[in-house]
């Protein structure tokens, strides 16, 4: 048979003899335009027959200078710009966020762990883009199709661990709003341990499975190929994910909007809970509410938009898990200014003395 090629333009996997297939016109930068055109290529004894009919004439070739194929190199090139800095921006305030739970004593509990935790996993996620990016695309004369090493399958499956672990931290966020409703704000740690394996145990486990899949049934290229049947055992748990965390808000909502209305409940408990219905409405995003939107859809709909929300936008979502638990959390900014005055009180302190003593001296 004819073995898997890459052509320069596009990837054709492996053949027997005397089959052939048909492969829709790619989208090349600089090269090509979008065209629902089809090349074939048969598989004879002596290889492969060349593309038929001609990439120029199936995809409309174009010149290097055309203002369409100038237009278009800015755009990835703006696009990963934009994820470079959300992501660079996300990993300094979820670091120091990390910093400012962990330093002070008081804001020690189960809620705040939970949030560190979660934290890690963008951290995570943030970290793993920059290392697939440097694997992958750094050489742009690597032949992504027959690049098939060590590194690069290790980058892939750290990747999509941290992506699981992501999503899986999410569902624990919203698993732990939920308990704290149901038990009127009590900070229980008893339920720390479930978290900790739902959140880096399960996506261990799922990445895990893929691997030995992938190595047994189909260890070909840098698995980063999305269209092989193997990416359900990612997919599907990531899927389940979002679904019970969807499940979860319309929960929480429609608890907030009870005990709010509740004619028994204190104007400090309905102060809470209207803080935290606030915060809820803005964690939407946050809870992967906004990934149904495309998580039904084959990959290769809507790419534009998928790519703006899941690398441009995602890549600032840490950014705001950030600010929303921790920078505008009334009870950290409250912590920080009280050791804020105690510090500046020690220093005033520390000077005195000092003056004191130079005066007797």
């Amino acid at each position: 048979g004819c073995p898997t090629e890459w052509d320069g333009v596009s990837c054709w996997p492996a053949l027997a003899l005397g089959q052939s297939r048909a492969v829709a016109c790619p989208d090349i930068l600089h090269v090509f335009k979008k065209s629902k055109g089809l090349i074939q290529r048969n598989c004879t004894e002596w290889g492969w027959s060349l593309p038929s009919p001609p990439y120029h004439r199936a995809c409309q070739l174009e010149t290097l200078g055309s203002n369409d194929t100038e237009a278009e190199a800015p755009h990835f090139v703006t696009m990963k710009v934009l994820y470079t800095c959300g992501y660079s921006t996300s990993l300094a305030a979820l670091l120091l966020a990390i910093g400012i739970f962990s330093c002070f004593r008081k804001l020690h509990c189960t809620r705040n762990s939970i949030h560190i935790h979660f934290f890690t996993s963008f951290i995570l996620r943030g970290t793993a883009v920059f290392i697939k990016d440097s694997v992958l695309f750094s050489d742009e004369s690597i032949d992504h199709c027959t690049m098939s090493t060590v590194t690069c399958k290790a980058a892939i499956a750290f990747f999509q661990y941290s992506v699981l672990a992501n999503f899986y931290w999410l569902l624990v966020e919203g698993l732990y709003l939920q308990t704290l409703l149901l038990l009127t704000f009590t900070c229980d740690r008893s339920y720390t341990w479930g978290y900790i394996l739902i959140g880096w145990g399960v996506p261990m486990v799922t990445v895990g499975v893929w691997v030995l899949t992938r190595l047994q049934y189909d260890n070909h290229g840098c698995w980063d190929d999305y269209s092989s049947l193997y990416w359900w055992v990612i997919k599907a748990p990531i899927l389940l994910a979002i679904f019970v965390n969807f499940l979860i808000f319309l929960n929480v909502t429609r608890m907030l909007a009870q005990k709010i209305r509740c004619p028994d409940l204190s104007k400090t408990h309905k102060q809470q809970y209207k803080r935290l219905t606030k915060s809820t409405l803005l964690l939407i995003p946050l809870f992967g509410v906004h990934y149904v939107v495309f998580a039904l859809f084959p990959e290769h709909v809507g790419v534009d938009a998928r790519l703006y929300f899941e690398l441009v936008l995602g890549s600032y979502q840490g950014f705001l898990v950030a600010l929303l638990y921790c920078f505008l959390n009334g009870e950290v900014q409250a912590e920080i200014r009280r050791n804020w005055g105690k510090w500046q009180r020690s220093m005033e302190s520390n000077i005195f003395n000092l003056a004191t003593q130079d005066f007797t001296a």
